[in-house]
């Protein structure tokens, strides 16, 4: 099919678009097609931005020193100088939601990253290879997964001296946050090293690591994201349990930890819900968020589920 073109100089040039590449306006267009027909994706994205927004505001108008113990009178509820009140300890619940999400993302970010990470690597490294690794590789993890992971993760932090911090919580999270993303990652990899382009690159003379770098780690690139949105999610679902037993950092305003506080304060009983609902109203977005970006994300990887306009 050919279209003619006006340039500049007002002269007539007919293309073949059919041969042409995309110019930036058709480029537009199809992201905004794609957008339309993938609304999961979107949703969750704009909800995430939201709660960045809220975090890059927030950091901006609120007094980091109100988070600290006794900063404040406790136990006020919502007012024009508190808009979200305080709690048993004096912190601004506003101030502590504003510092708390960034550090439990944190958490999710970092242990989530170590695991797609580890667990990339022994998927694509016990698939390809093949033998007694894979058979070694499959075996540890699906014997871990059927121990109870939040007892393994308690153990090991009742086990590690000395004050808790945000960094070593992810990094304790993080002991398990690759055995999903193995299974999940080592089963598409089992599928691509079928493909016709595989055998090609190996009877080309390419190497082992040159055919994992070069052709199959780009088409798998739509699975690791989606695997990293939802290993993010159950790290930090991990996290925000492993704080609501007291075992987190206790210097931290993360959620887990102002959820514990709750608890150990009975905050439900003694009617402070400005103080409860908060940390629970932002978990709950937030996972709403990953699991939108998850679903857009998986829809994104297989073909399968892609909607037409």
């Amino acid at each position: 099919m050919t279209q003619t073109f006006e340039t500049d100089d007002n002269s007539v040039v007919a293309m073949d678009t059919n041969k042409s590449k995309p110019t930036s306006v058709s480029r537009i267009i199809i992201a905004l097609r794609y957008v339309r027909r993938n609304p999961s994706l979107t949703a969750g994205s704009i909800m995430l931005l939201m709660l960045f927004l809220f975090v890059s505001i927030g950091g901006i108008l609120i007094d980091p020193d109100n988070a600290r113990p006794m900063a404040n009178r406790p136990r006020l509820a919502p007012n024009a100088e508190h808009f979200l009140g305080t709690d048993r300890q004096g912190k601004d619940v506003l101030t502590v939601m504003v510092i708390g999400t960034p550090q439990t993302i944190r958490i999710g970010l970092i242990a989530g990253g170590i695991g797609v990470a580890v667990g990339t690597f022994l998927a694509f490294f016990s698939v390809y290879y093949g033998g007694w690794v894979d058979i070694l590789v499959s075996s540890l993890v699906d014997i871990l997964r059927t121990v109870p992971g939040l007892l393994v993760l308690v153990i090991i932090a009742i086990s590690i001296p000395g004050d808790m911090t945000v960094e070593m919580m992810a990094l304790i999270v993080a002991a398990l946050s690759w055995l999903v993303p193995t299974r999940v990652l080592r089963s598409q990899v089992l599928v691509m090293r079928q493909k016709p382009y595989v055998e090609m690159a190996r009877f080309s003379g390419m190497s082992g690591p040159e055919i994992i770098v070069k052709e199959m780690m780009p088409n798998l690139m739509p699975y690791i994201i989606s695997t990293f949105v939802l290993a993010v999610a159950g790290a930090i679902l991990a996290s925000i349990g492993l704080e609501a037993l007291g075992l987190g950092a206790f210097e931290s305003n993360t959620l887990g930890m102002t959820i514990y506080w709750n608890i150990f304060y009975g905050s439900l009983l003694n009617g402070w819900w400005w103080w409860l609902l908060p940390p629970i109203l932002i978990i709950v977005f937030l996972f709403v968020a990953l699991f939108l970006v998850s679903l857009g994300l998986d829809e994104w990887a297989n073909p399968r589920l892609r909607r037409k306009l």
